[in-house]
């Protein structure tokens, strides 16, 4: 290399260095995932990695054997669609290039592909209606499968991670409960071995928090309060009627009345001029 080439590249260097040592560390890129971090298998999933405006390169990185190994690299916003299964599950990060040098890694992402092993029962041994300040406790495990680590979700809420006890069942234990805790909870099991593949989620189990406990809630009792309620009104209308009835004589009873009116009124008269009805009699056949 001629002396005058090897002159402007160590000049070239000097610049970009300096160039460096202004601007500083770049920021650390931001990594998401839609819809969720927890995917049902075979289902799409969307990644993305956000730098800078003066970025041009960036590249997705899974963890494989304790080291990252490069899964793409795309000018512009990284954005990537897969389908998951055992082997797109894992854990993710990303980093974006400007001129020169590579930013810093972004956070850690983790992607969990579910559905692999059949759905975990959840269920407590207490009733699933609480008041406020108590706790509760939530069960997860399988009859079938031994699994040893465990999830609990509630739907919009946070996530509760539990590791296994000797029954290969997860103990949650939730409390001091509040008007939040109301809900829907659902948990997962999984192996220690494969931390990315889980079973499908459980049935849901419903938790209410009220204020107090004279009242309940239950549709069925609402229901029996309100044929209770429909029944009594019938009677009360039968009962009516009937007295009504009684109380006022018939139409056909009525036809009497004039006639019985007539005759205490002859009566009347000739108790009144101090007639017989028998010399009545006497002078008509005359």
């Amino acid at each position: 290399m001629a002396p005058r080439d090897t002159i402007l590249l160590c000049f070239i260097v000097y610049l970009i260095q300096k160039i460096q040592v202004q601007e500083g560390e770049l920021p650390i890129p931001k990594i998401s995932t839609m819809p969720g971090s927890m995917i049902p298998w075979n289902e799409s999933v969307m990644t993305w990695c956000y730098g800078i405006p003066e970025s041009y390169l960036y590249q997705l990185e899974i963890l494989e054997n304790s080291t990252f190994k490069v899964v793409k690299k795309s000018w512009g916003i990284q954005e990537m669609a897969k389908h998951m299964d055992r082997n797109t599950a894992g854990r993710y990060q990303c980093q974006y290039k400007k001129i020169f040098r590579w930013s810093n890694h972004s956070q850690a992402l983790e992607l969990m592909v579910t559905g692999l092993y059949d759905k975990p029962f959840l269920s407590t041994d207490q009733g699933l209606v609480v008041m406020p300040g108590e706790t509760i406790s939530l069960h997860c495990g399988s009859a079938h499968i031994p699994f040893d680590r465990f999830l609990l979700t509630k739907e919009g809420a946070a996530t509760w991670p539990q590791h296994q006890n000797k029954e290969h069942q997860g103990n949650f234990v939730l409390g001091p409960a509040n008007l939040s805790f109301s809900g829907n909870y659902r948990c997962y099991g999984w192996h220690s071995g494969s931390p990315y593949v889980w079973s499908a989620p459980s049935d849901a189990l419903e938790l209410v928090v009220t204020e107090t406990m004279d009242q309940d809630y239950t549709v069925e009792n609402w229901i029996r309060m309100g044929v209770t309620a429909l029944v009594l009104v019938a009677v009360l209308a039968i009962l009516a009627e009937n007295w009504h009835s009684h109380k006022i004589p018939h139409k056909g009873h009525l036809q009497y009345l004039p006639e019985l009116t007539s005759s205490t009124q002859q009566c009347q008269t000739e108790k009144t001029f101090g007639l017989n009805p028998n010399d009545h009699q006497v002078d008509t056949w005359h």
